[in-house]
């Protein structure tokens, strides 16, 4: 039997080979949109054991442009104890003819470490390629062996924008005798959809001919609008750690008792530690102090070692070098709040600017991340571990509305993280604004920003002043700088809150018309283009709910009166609302502005409605007021 298995995967092997990638064979309509497309995307795996996994990889990339050179990079990422063969690369000429070879001896071999990444076991072989001509086709293939078995990767067509697919296949064997779990995620917009062969031990699922996602304005993330095919045995193996998937409580009980238990070790020393800072008060005012407690002692360094890179440094390593990744910063702070009588939660999360939540009926190893998650009698604080400057309690929005895998004793819980209000992600900014007779401005300016808003000017907080100032001549550039000043920045740890005030002088805000002045309504507005679509393909999101409100009162030149100010305007629609008013008094002109927007994922039919919007609001901000000399 092995050896009719074996000569089968020599045939398939030779089959793919015996091809070649003429660029005119690819489909017209697989050209749009595209920078790269896939020829053929074929992945085997075999699950021979609970501890043996064979993977047969096999792609042929046909790159149109050097937009699309990252998406045909030659690697191959392993870890210690991988067993790397059959490496094979041809590289392809526009019609198909061969034109270079490589085998494993051309490839280098590298530490697997991204910036920022201290220790880590990832490893990655790396061939570089430099084309000579587009179009070009890298056809790339190996095989790899693991113990690791936790791991099954999802079978989507393609994870970025900009690539099409000619064909891709996903095969399953599984000899193990363990079950094997599959389902299937529809694409919720019919973009494409996957066959599906089981034969009981053999499962294949095939993608044919799906055309690139273009990377259009205010796009979802392709993970959420093409299908996927998920896979999880019910027993695995990581690292020699074997445990049972069968339910998420089963996988719960072998997180705890094998990834963290093993880590969550206090020592006398982290005892006087906490004992030394005295705790007082409510439990959310202990939680604080000794959250920025760690923050203020401890720094983000990425640590991919311990059971697959998934287990944590021990608290005694972070407490004596004052170092950790998520893992081993959260796992620090656990043991800290543990010392201190208050339970809390080892929590794993899918971070991105796009939420993607866990399954509720399909256990599966996941996550990228890792938060602590604190249960109070008012409601959960929630702890991102990582951040030396981020608020006490105060989520990103890459870690907002999703759920997380809330690690317990007794097995797993998902629990919903927050979903911060428009009127929580705000923006507020008081001008006055000194009208001089040569066009120029004078301005003072108070900001201020919460939720989703507040990670906005996180960037702020490392700066210098000098860079400081750089970065609001670029944040403002709509008005002509011959100065700004930023002063007073905080940020407040305590309420999730930054402020700043600037001081500035303007050229050529206003404009001369005879004995009048005209000129605009709200000085700090947004240049955004927006265009609409006649022939939108794919939905719309708007990634956050955010509210700004703008008071802005200008002072007039002396001798001259206000002659005109616009109506007061109120716009209202399913994607949010917008309020212009203004008022006089004497020789000063208020003006209020307030532009609230609604989180969704909306139709493409919708689309030129919301461009609509965004375009009278965009008109409405560039109102006039007129004033003349008396």
């Amino acid at each position: 039997m092995m050896k009719i298995l074996c000569i089968g995967a020599l045939s398939m092997a030779s089959l793919y080979y015996a091809q070649n990638f003429p660029v005119s064979a690819i489909p017209e309509n697989l050209k749009k949109n595209a920078d790269a497309v896939l020829r053929k995307d074929f992945t085997t795996i075999q699950i021979n054991e609970i501890d043996d996994i064979k993977y047969q990889f096999y792609t042929a990339t046909t790159v149109l442009n050097k937009d699309g050179d990252s998406d045909a990079l030659i690697y191959i990422p392993y870890e210690k104890g991988n067993s790397i063969s059959d490496v094979k690369v041809n590289i392809y000429d526009e019609s198909g003819k061969k034109i270079k070879s490589y085998s494993k001896s051309d490839f280098g071999d590298f530490a697997n470490n991204n910036q920022g990444t201290f220790y880590s076991d990832n490893r990655v072989m790396a061939l570089s390629y430099t084309p000579t001509q587009y179009p070009y086709t890298v056809e790339f293939s190996y095989e790899i062996g693991d113990e690791n078995t936790v791991f099954l990767p999802d079978f989507v067509p393609f994870s970025t924008t900009n690539v099409s697919l000619e064909e891709a296949q996903m095969k399953i064997i599984n000899k193990s005798g363990i079950d094997l779990k599959t389902k299937i995620y529809p694409s919720k917009y019919n973009y494409t959809s996957v066959a599906e062969s089981d034969n009981g031990a053999e499962k294949t699922y095939t993608y044919k001919n799906v055309p690139a996602i273009d990377d259009a304005f205010l796009l979802p993330q392709p993970v959420k609008i093409l299908p996927k095919v998920s896979f999880a045995l019910t027993k695995f193996n990581l690292e020699g750690k074997q445990g049972s998937m069968t339910n998420w409580s089963d996988f719960g009980n072998w997180y705890y008792n094998s990834i963290l238990q093993p880590v969550s070790v206090s020592t006398p020393a982290i005892k006087a530690e906490v004992a030394n800072l005295n705790l007082q008060g409510t439990t959310e005012e202990k939680v604080k102090k000794l959250y920025q407690y760690m923050q203020a002692k401890t720094r983000y360094i990425f640590v991919a070692l311990g059971i697959g890179g998934w287990q944590p440094m021990l608290p005694d390593e972070v407490h004596k070098k004052g170092y950790g990744d998520c893992k081993g910063l959260t796992n620090y702070m656990k043991t800290l709040l543990d010392e201190a009588g208050i339970p809390s939660y080892y929590s794993v999360i899918n971070s991105g600017v796009s939420p993607v939540s866990f399954d509720k009926d399909f256990p599966k190893m996941g996550g990228n991340h890792v938060i602590l998650m604190v249960p109070t009698e008012k409601g959960n604080i929630w702890l991102e571990n990582t951040s030396q400057q981020v608020a006490f309690n105060h989520l990103s929005y890459s870690t907002t509305d999703r759920n997380v895998l809330s690690i317990r004793k007794n097995g797993i819980e998902l629990i919903d993280t927050p979903t911060y209000p428009a009127e929580q992600n705000k923006e507020k900014q008081i001008l006055k604004i000194k009208l001089n007779e040569d066009n120029s401005i004078l301005g003072e300016g108070s900001f201020s920003y919460t939720g989703s808003q507040y990670d906005n000017s996180m960037a702020l907080i490392n700066m210098s002043p000098k860079e400081r100032n750089e970065a609001m001549k670029s944040f403002l550039d709509v008005l002509h700088f011959e100065k700004v000043e930023m002063k007073n920045f905080l940020n407040d740890k305590d309420n999730a809150i930054t402020k700043y005030d600037i001081d500035f002088k303007a050229n050529n805000y206003s404009k001369n018309a005879g004995n009048s002045i005209i000129f605009r309504a709200v000085p700090i507005y947004s240049d955004n283009v927006y265009k609409t679509e006649e022939n939108r393909e794919l939905p719309f999101e708007l990634r956050q709910s955010f509210e700004d409100e703008y008071e802005i009162n200008f002072t007039i030149p002396k001798n001259y009166k206000i002659e005109e100010l616009p109506e007061n305007v109120t716009i209202n629609s399913e994607f949010g609302t917008y309020k212009l008013s203004f008022a006089k008094n004497g020789e000063e002109v208020k003006v209020n502005r307030a532009i609230r927007i609604n989180k969704g994922l909306y139709s493409k039919e919708k689309y030129n409605d919301y461009i609509n919007f965004r375009k009278k609001t965009m008109n409405i901000d560039n109102s006039k007021i007129l004033i003349s000399k008396i």
